[in-house]
């Protein structure tokens, strides 16, 4: 059964990015720009994916965590060069994506329908074009009666056809076995000694195939990422586009352009999210919650109807109807139920906090597990490290921590215990009991007459 494969190009450095990082692993919206084209060739159905490597090898290779396989072109000699570098990946049969590592903005839709007609139309190459206003540096599509004539590079061009706007993105669907037998007629005589991909669309057309341009309608889709302004254009670009999305979802988005939402985020009906809020990574929002402002999500589950107001959710899972904030702080695994309330200045890590359960302000809850409609007063620290280990305390349903009670970690404080205001507790807590640990107070009568 033939494939569908992709080549990306991701060899250069990026000299312009100003960086010691290869251009490819800048990110957008916390993913690298190699990543975005990657997932747009997988959801576009892409079955497998090379990616072609040079400067920073290494680090492109560390940072891109999907599957892929991976070429090396030591020298870059050129778009066309660095195909050849593929040329094993490359079948007999089938379709072949060429792409680019640092083109983030190009959509599965368009893939897809670059793929599409390819096949309806019998071509042998489908060219990606696009139209705009200004076009000077890029390489032109000339028609005659419709039809592809050839591509011709800004240099080359007359000037009848630099008043062309339909322009050549470098991206192109290829029948993988015309591909091949071009890549092997390619010449590199030309001033710079190099080999340029657009130069197999000619020898394919002399051995009988077919060459069409296919029009996508978005120019923003081809944008290339070379200067660090670029990187932030395409980051507003894509925002908008994510935004856009999920308000015609049903989501209510204060201010699209202060508002940073991941593409792997899913977001619920009627949910409402405040400016200068961050859902990162593969969060899930339910539906009606209310995020922000200032608050970041990353990686995390928030049930449906919850509240998170200027606080940071790390991956963590927080069940429905629940508050956390303002000025909150849920680190990563932690679980915390339906009903709870996490409030001012509350710390949660690596803790399972049941239904019902409040800690309203002033807390420290690390490595512990809390039953259901607990009661936390202002000032309690659980205190799990001893300087070289941690360890879990346990809080039964019911339990009522008085105000700055210290629980020395492990201990537990069993079903409907209270413990008294200003306690250190050291040791278990039995069911419906009462612990006291601080000591006796002591009044000294006339005590600052005496001393000053």
């Amino acid at each position: 059964m033939s494939k569908t494969k992709a080549i990306i190009l991701a060899a250069g450095f990026g000299t312009r990015m100003k960086s010691k990082h290869p251009k490819v692993i800048h990110e957008l919206l916390g993913k690298p720009l190699v990543s975005c084209v990657i997932q747009s060739a997988k959801d576009a159905g892409v079955d497998e994916i090379c990616v072609v490597v040079g400067h920073g090898s290494d680090q492109v290779k560390s940072a891109i965590q999907e599957e892929v396989s991976f070429v090396m072109q030591a020298e870059q000699l050129g778009t066309g060069h660095a195909v050849m570098m593929a040329e094993d990946f490359i079948d007999d049969e089938g379709k072949t994506l060429v792409l680019f590592g640092d083109t983030p903005l190009i959509t599965s839709d368009t893939l897809k329908a670059l793929l599409a007609t390819t096949v309806a139309q019998d071509n042998a190459v489908t060219v990606l074009s696009t139209l705009v206003d200004e076009a000077d540096g890029y390489g032109r599509i000339i028609r005659e009666d419709g039809h592809f004539l050839k591509s011709v590079e800004h240099k080359d061009a007359t000037e009848e056809e630099r008043a062309v706007r339909e322009i050549n993105s470098g991206m192109y669907c290829f029948d993988s076995q015309a591909l091949k037998s071009a890549l092997s007629k390619l010449s590199n005589d030309n001033a710079q000694g190099e080999y340029y991909l657009p130069d197999v669309l000619p020898i394919i057309m002399s051995e009988g195939g077919q060459v069409q341009a296919l029009i996508t309608k978005n120019s923003d889709e081809i944008l290339g990422i070379n200067t660090k302004v670029q990187l932030e254009e395409a980051r507003l670009i894509l925002q908008r586009r994510i935004n856009k999305a999920h308000m015609l979802n049903g989501v209510t988005i204060i201010n699209r352009d202060q508002t940073y939402i991941s593409q792997e985020a899913v977001i619920g009906q009627d949910a409402v999210i405040y400016p200068n809020t961050f859902i990162e990574g593969a969060s899930v929002i339910g539906e009606d919650c209310i995020i922000g402002p200032n608050s970041k999500v990353v990686n995390s589950q928030i049930g449906k109807g919850t509240k998170v107001e200027q606080a940071t959710v790390l991956n963590s899972k927080i069940g429905d109807e629940t508050t956390v904030g303002p000025y909150a702080y849920i680190r990563p695994n932690s679980q915390i139920g339906n009903h709870v309330k996490i409030g001012d200045f509350v710390e949660v890590k690596n803790a399972v906090i049941g239904d019902g359960t409040k800690l309203s302000h002033l807390t420290y809850v690390g490595d512990a597990d809390v039953g259901k409609n607990v009661n936390f007063g202002c000032g309690t620290v659980i205190v799990n490290y001893d300087g070289q280990k941690k360890y879990r305390t346990t809080i039964e349903d019911g339990a009522f921590i008085g105000c700055n009670t210290n629980l020395v970690s492990p201990v537990t404080v069993h079903a409907r215990a209270y413990t008294a205001a200003g306690s250190t507790v050291t040791k278990d807590v039995p069911e419906e009991s009462l612990a006291i640990a601080r000591s006796r107070q002591t009044n000294i009568e006339a005590w600052v007459k005496k001393n000053r």
